[in-house]
């Protein structure tokens, strides 16, 4: 998506990038409040314990868990390709995979007080995770050039409602500034599955992308010359079979 074209005032709440970190910093406190009023419940009948584990096991398995994916399949995916953010995106994934490990220890506890514990081990995790997130990532992703926060966030929005997002086979960057194409490749390889690819078209040999390939997810992706200029080059770039999406 093109960034927007209205008229504002840079840094008010005219302006869509802060109106795009309001809407998501209020689905963070969403979640956030969700899961802390579910792991202040302190059951004491066994019927009451079951259902207290089982709404946890529903909420983190299933609307953190989405949300943890969302976020890493647009703004992850778009801070992932520059040099400023990768390895903010890496710590984030890293807490990002803890909290999906502790998910799956919460869906096979076998008693509330066990999940209760679990849970409350993940409110602590996502607290600091989301505060990362709103006030490391979301600025940066302001400053990087190609990087459109409301459409990025409006993405997020979509693949928590359930929807889908546009995923064309041939991504042509031809017309694009030179400063806004690295993100937006990034971000449609991070919504490929292992196995999946799409075609690249460039009017110069990209070789600084494949360096930027290899040092964001090294050995996970492939590249072949389908095209070589001199005009125009193509390129099929697709994450590994056995690669972790």
């Amino acid at each position: 998506m093109a960034p927007s074209s209205e008229i504002y005032i840079e840094s008010t709440e005219t302006d869509p990038a802060v109106r795009a970190q309001s809407a998501l910093h209020h689905t963070q406190q969403r979640l956030q409040g969700r899961l802390a009023t579910l792991t202040e419940v302190e059951p004491e009948a066994a019927e009451a314990g079951e259902s207290v584990r089982a709404a946890l096991t529903d909420f983190c398995a299933g609307e953190l868990r989405r949300y943890l994916s969302a976020a890493d399949r647009t703004l992850y995916a778009t801070a992932s390709g520059a040099a400023e953010t990768r390895l903010l995106v890496r710590g984030l994934r890293t807490t990002g995979g803890m909290l999906d490990r502790d998910v799956d220890r919460l869906s096979a506890a076998g008693d509330a007080a066990s999940a209760t514990t679990l849970a409350r081990a993940i409110e602590a995790v996502l607290r600091a995770h989301l505060a990362v997130e709103r006030n490391v990532l979301l600025p940066a992703l302001v400053g990087l050039p190609g990087a459109d926060l409301p459409a990025l966030v409006g993405d997020l929005d979509t693949l928590l409602a359930g929807g889908t997002l546009e995923d064309p086979a041939v991504v042509d960057v031809r017309e694009i500034p030179h400063g806004r194409r690295h993100p937006r490749i990034f971000a449609r390889f991070a919504r490929l599955a292992p196995g999946e690819s799409f075609t690249l078209v460039n009017n110069h040999d990209p070789k600084p992308l494949r360096r930027e390939f290899q040092a964001a997810h090294p050995d996970a992706f492939t590249w072949e010359y389908v095209e070589s200029g001199p005009e125009r080059w193509q390129i099929r770039i697709g994450r590994e079979a056995g690669a972790d999406a």
